[in-house]
């Protein structure tokens, strides 16, 4: 008795294979990625939804379908609650080595770090305030409130500013001293100038009254 075939006949010779249904999540997934990429090293008012797609590998009238319109892409790009996220991803002893080695690691691997891009927040207009007012609530607020101690928010501002100090000389002026050094070296090197921000100054002694 001859074996039964239960595998689906597959096509004829000169038969094409449906295409494969596409995968929705990751083409969304691609555009924002892209749209990021783009905003992380252009002004908003330069990008166009036809940049995006072309980064993205998709076509442009996909990229409307998916977000609406360019308004609505880059509101969802503007959000830096999953950056902050990922950057924030450690005990307060290591974070300061751990934001460095996160934007390093970003710029060398995937082109840009996310935060980067209220570097190129405009000075005026509403997209401008939107970027500036998400970065202070998800990223810095949200620092200080992981401190513990006087002057967090002080101290959460001085810790992203000496990072975006470095991420600017890294990803943006590209340093060649600084993007030729072992991502590990320049978190040894940078890591305790972050953390020293975030833990705030010593106390000071008291005190000693002259002539005592």
């Amino acid at each position: 008795m001859s074996a039964v075939n239960t595998e689906p006949d597959a096509p004829g010779p000169g038969v094409a294979r449906p295409p494969a249904r596409r995968d929705a999540e990751a083409t969304k997934a691609a555009i924002l990625r892209a749209a990021r990429h783009l905003l992380a090293r252009h002004a908003h008012a330069d990008l166009t939804l036809k940049a995006v797609a072309e980064r993205a590998g998709v076509s442009a009238p996909l990229v409307v379908k998916y977000f609406g319109n360019k308004d609505a892409l880059f509101a969802r790009v503007m959000s830096f609650e999953e950056d902050a996220h990922a950057l924030l991803d450690a005990p307060p002893a290591e974070l300061g080595r751990h934001m460095v080695r996160h934007v390093l690691v970003s710029q060398r691997e995937r082109g840009a770090d996310p935060v980067l891009r209220i570097a190129f927040a405009p000075l005026h207009g509403e997209h401008g305030d939107v970027l500036r007012a998400n970065f202070r609530a998800q990223v810095t607020e949200r620092l200080a409130a992981r401190l513990t101690g006087p002057d967090t928010a002080v101290r959460a501002e001085l810790a992203i500013a000496a990072l975006l100090g470095l991420g600017v000389m890294s990803g943006i002026a590209r340093g060649a001293a600084l993007r030729a050094m072992p991502v590990e070296d320049v978190v040894d090197r940078y890591g305790p100038t972050v953390q020293a921000h975030l833990d705030g100054p010593a106390p000071r002694p008291p005190s000693v009254p002259a002539g005592e």
